[in-house]
């Protein structure tokens, strides 16, 4: 079986301590920048040290069997995708919101209703569409959507989203946070509203894992008190 975990980081240690206190030890270079490592008592598990904005993919075309990444980037990055992998286990860690965050002197705009009146004086005024910074595109126009929310234009933002409105480059942001100090500190505010998604950390498995699975591997599975 291949597995994928995330190669760098401290979510890589966080991860691997959450392994070793299953009692499975993975044994890597303490350099980030290789790739090597395995696990050790199960020689059957290939182990990959990946991105894990990479993995979902992986998980979906079948070059990884097992594979742990944030629930945000599995939803993100494969629609509909219960038709493709499976959440086995949670792993608490790596929690975090993908929230909407905008100006912080928009003060009279604090739920999606206001975002809605914002986004169609926006086009009537300006002459074209609100600009919504972010990475997650599917979950976004989905979730804008389902609220009615038509009157936008996602630009994609891979490295410092929120600098995005600093830059004029966006009005609004779309984007992961834990603790919400990083939109503070570039004078953004948080939607008071249910978040997007809450995500964590969890392993994942392709659907079609199971006819590859032999004795040996069960016992990996039994470390982790996940039945098949």
């Amino acid at each position: 079986m291949k597995l994928g975990i995330p190669s760098k980081g401290r979510l890589k240690k966080e991860v691997l301590n959450w392994f070793k206190n299953k009692g499975i030890k993975i044994l890597t270079s303490d350099d980030d920048r290789s790739y090597a490592a395995k696990v050790t008592d199960f020689p059957n598990i290939q182990l990959f040290l990946i991105p894990p904005i990479e993995i979902p993919s992986l998980l979906l075309k079948g070059d990884l069997d097992l594979g742990v990444t944030g629930q945000d980037l599995i939803e993100e990055k494969i629609p509909e995708w219960k038709k493709y992998v499976k959440e086995l286990i949670k792993f608490g860690i790596g929690r975090a919101d993908l929230v909407i965050a905008v100006p912080e002197f928009w003060i009279d705009v604090n739920n999606l209703e206001d975002l809605d009146d914002v986004a169609n004086t926006f086009r009537r005024k300006m002459g074209y569409r609100l600009r919504i910074a972010t990475k997650y595109h599917n979950l976004a126009r989905k979730y804008l959507k389902e609220f009615g929310i038509t009157d936008f234009k996602l630009i994609d933002s891979q490295g410092a989203t929120e600098g995005l409105i600093k830059n004029e480059a966006a009005e609004v942001v779309i984007d992961i946070s834990s603790t919400g100090q990083t939109f503070k500190s570039n004078k953004l505010k948080v939607l008071p509203i249910k978040p997007i998604k809450k995500s964590e950390v969890a392993l994942f498995s392709s659907l079609k894992i199971e006819k590859k699975i032999n004795f040996s591997d069960r016992a990996f599975f039994e470390k982790l008190s996940i039945n098949l």
